[in-house]
């Protein structure tokens, strides 16, 4: 788990931060038109920035259960469409990891290839190879504490495992906070874009108090169509739209819409 600290404009009042996950890009059913509505989305509006959590590229391979034969580039085309996708908001990128697509290249031939397009990018600061928790702040924290704005802490994780039921895959999301204390919990891999919210209590050692509050969970969704691989095995037809994560920067407020 790799910490990553961003300092936001204290300018800004609020931020919309879009996960960007499972886009698989030389999947044949990738859809590559919903793809480029999130980039310009992300690109055109000044307080949204974004996450890049993973099976960003396909990266099929003999030894996988894509479809080698049927993938629409090689692995270095791929790479280099990827690397022209995300230049354009490259300054919006708060964190990048990997996830199990592009690590089948790593366990193959030790290659790690979400790495090489962060390095071309030019931001291998916000690159985790593992999972990353986030420190999201509006203005940069000083000494006199009424004068900090808001900060949140993303902790970020592709995911694993598999799961048909929507339960389980919400569970596994819900798991995440059993790893580490954060305010939101980011995962990808199951397709299923969802999110909800509990509380919780925290005890503060320095005046023996309670603190109450609530965590938000968010599950991303995937940028693919019905067919493939996912037909021929018998999963749901998927859900593409994605969800996007609203942070207010004068106070701490955090929700998530579809």
């Amino acid at each position: 788990m790799k910490p990553i600290k961003v300092d936001l404009s204290e300018n800004l009042t609020s931020v919309d931060v879009v996960p960007v996950a499972d886009y698989h890009w030389a999947d044949p059913n990738s859809d590559h038109d919903k793809i480029m509505a999130d980039i310009a989305y992300i690109r055109d509006n000044e307080n949204v920035y974004c996450i890049l959590n993973g099976d960003l590229m396909d990266c099929a391979i003999a030894s996988s259960i894509g479809d080698t034969y049927g993938a629409s580039l090689s692995p270095m085309d791929e790479l280099k469409v990827c690397v022209d996708l995300f230049k354009p908001i490259a300054h919006k990128i708060l964190c990048v990891v990997p996830g199990n697509h592009e690590a089948r290249h790593y366990r193959t031939n030790g290659i790690d290839i979400t790495a090489l397009m962060c390095q071309q990018l030019g931001i291998e600061d916000r690159y985790s190879p593992t999972t990353a928790l986030v420190f999201l702040r509006f203005g940069k924290l000083n000494s006199n504490q009424h004068n900090r704005k808001a900060v949140y802490t993303i902790y970020v994780s592709h995911g694993n495992g598999g799961g048909r039921k929507e339960g389980g895959k919400i569970q596994r999301l819900v798991d995440l906070s059993t790893i580490v204390d954060a305010d939101i919990y980011l995962c990808g891999h199951t397709h299923l874009p969802a999110m909800l919210k509990d509380g919780f209590a925290r005890p503060n050692l320095g005046n023996s108090s309670i603190t109450y509050g609530t965590r938000l969970y968010v599950n991303t969704s995937a940028k693919l169509d019905y067919g493939g691989y996912g037909d021929t095995q018998g999963f749901k037809v998927p859900c593409t739209d994605t969800p996007i994560i609203h942070l207010s920067g004068t106070r701490k407020e955090m929700r998530a819409t579809i």
